[in-house]
């Protein structure tokens, strides 16, 4: 089956989706023992958080990036995912999408949310010719992420080096089933025209 060109893909349960972020142990470590972000997490900055397992590891380098050693998998309500969603808009302007670039200026800093295509990656963390949603949080939806959506954050750091040891090694197979089940995320058809050029 051919991928969509964009897409939200994503392991999700009835009630929560994952995404991913990475951080230093001194933020990832305390977000893992207490089961929500601790007092040091800066709910009034940008946010990102990645439903792609792949795109995460290539953004921290399967976890070896400075400040990004901690690689967590965060659960969060779907409620809250698709709120996100509805209030989003896309980070960088598209003509014939946008009416105008001021339009989309006025509504980037309006919204509480941005939507970003990047080349989803394969297990060598190399560019896919489809694109996987990162989504940026700020204002109210950063605070709602941090202290009513999120239901559970889990530290995939081994997991994330187990899959890295076995693709240096060559072992594709092995590595492609320890990847967590991702598929196309039901929401993902009711996305505005406006956030999927």
């Amino acid at each position: 089956m051919e991928e969509p060109q964009r897409g939200i893909r994503a392991a999700y349960a009835e009630s929560t989706i994952t995404v991913y972020q990475a951080y230093s142990p001194e933020i990832g470590l305390p977000a893992v023992r207490e089961g929500r972000f601790p007092g040091a997490w800066k709910r009034d900055r940008m946010t990102w958080i990645k439903p792609s397992f792949l795109w995460m590891m290539y953004r921290c380098g399967w976890g070896t990036k400075a400040g990004q050693e901690t690689v967590l998998a965060v659960e969060i309500s779907r409620g809250g995912f698709e709120w996100a969603l509805r209030h989003a808009c896309l980070s960088s302007y598209v003509r014939g999408v946008h009416p105008d670039r001021a339009t989309w200026q006025r509504q980037l800093k309006r919204a509480p949310t941005r939507i970003q295509w990047d080349p989803e990656r394969d297990l060598h963390l190399q560019a896919l010719p489809y694109r996987s949603l990162q989504l940026g949080l700020s204002g109210e939806a950063a605070r709602h992420y941090a202290d009513d959506w999120t239901v559970r954050i889990t530290d995939v750091t081994p997991l994330a080096r187990k899959i890295h040891t076995l693709v240096s090694s060559g072992d594709l197979d092995s590595a492609a089933r320890l990847l967590p089940q991702e598929r196309p995320y039901p929401a993902a058809d009711e996305l505005p025209t406006r956030l999927h050029p």
